[in-house]
């Protein structure tokens, strides 16, 4: 586990040490996500939570299945019945 100790500076910045953006493989320009969970802080790369989103939604389709083309043809079909 890669763990750093930081200091929040003046203006509320605080410097995300390179063994631990090395272990995240967060490069510069990476769109980073905070949120407070508990009373702890979190950070994840943008690119990390959407695989993970895509992971938990992809347990949930059927194999070779598009689900873009199964919400179009269901709002087809409700357009079609209304």
């Amino acid at each position: 586990m890669t763990e750093a100790r930081m200091k929040i500076n003046e203006n509320g910045r605080v410097v995300i040490p390179a063994s631990v953006r090395t272990a995240l493989g967060i490069q510069a320009g990476d769109e980073l996500v905070m949120h407070v969970e508990q009373d702890e802080i979190r950070i994840t790369t943008l690119r990390r939570r959407i695989e993970r989103a895509q992971n938990h939604v992809g347990k949930y389709a059927k194999s070779g299945a598009s689900l873009v083309d199964e919400l179009i043809a269901m709002r087809r079909k409700a357009a079609r019945d209304e």
